[in-house]
């Protein structure tokens, strides 16, 4: 394919950052019309041919959009990210510098535990830790559920007697049907609440507020 872009791949463009995030279906869906509408050459298996039209031109402005897959969901989405940390880019950001870095630090542990996983209580001792500004132990919670929210990081269910680990998710959708649930992995009784999977993520049951510190994370890998 030509490295040529056309208005096909600006109209592209443009949705996308529109949306900020779009699954996979759809951004296949968004490449057929504007191929149509612009009379770009079309094929059904071409999008990321497609994109990398896109990206080409984006380099000089140290962009890209980039394709990942949901822990959550196993469906792939598409997302333009910046690839430079500067003092604009940072304003483009909900979160404050010392938040943003205690979420880097939070993937760094999570990038270097055998199960892919940390536990609350991990990330909250990484606030006295932060170079920007320290946050308060509350402040840090806060940040954890706002992270969740804005499904940065995904909450976990980990099973006591194999440290196998599911999604809360995955665990409503796993558990469903069973009266007496049991882990996948080694069949020992799950003994964790099954989240109802008919609610929205923000109000998934995780565990009573007092074992909530230990409830595990993990990033979604987003950017």
């Amino acid at each position: 394919m030509a490295t040529q872009m056309t208005d096909g791949h600006r109209r592209f463009l443009q949705v996308l950052m529109s949306h900020g995030i779009m699954e996979g279906s759809v951004a296949r869906t968004l490449h057929r019309d504007c191929c149509e509408i612009h009379k770009v050459y079309y094929a059904h298996d071409k999008l990321d041919d497609f994109i990398n039209v896109v990206n080409i031109h984006l380099q000089p402005f140290f962009m890209q959009i980039r394709k990942g897959m949901s822990e959550d969901d196993g469906r792939t989405y598409y997302a333009l990210v910046n690839l430079a940390e500067t003092e604009i880019t940072k304003m483009a950001s909900d979160y404050t510098e010392n938040e943003l870095e205690l979420f880097r630090k939070t993937m760094d542990v999570i990038i270097i535990s055998e199960s892919g996983f940390a536990s609350s209580t991990d990330i909250l001792n990484l606030a006295d830790q932060l170079k920007t500004k320290k946050m308060k132990k509350k402040e840090a919670e806060q940040v954890l559920q706002n992270l969740v929210q804005d499904k940065w990081l995904s909450e976990s269910q980990v099973c006591e007697t194999c440290g196998i680990g599911m999604h809360l998710p995955c665990a409503g959708k796993y558990f469903k049907a069973q009266t007496e649930p049991h882990c996948p992995h080694c069949n020992e009784f799950w003994p964790h609440e099954i989240p109802e999977i008919n609610r929205p993520d923000s109000q998934l049951p995780s565990s009573a507020p007092r074992e909530r510190r230990r409830t595990p994370f993990s990033g979604t890998r987003r950017r």
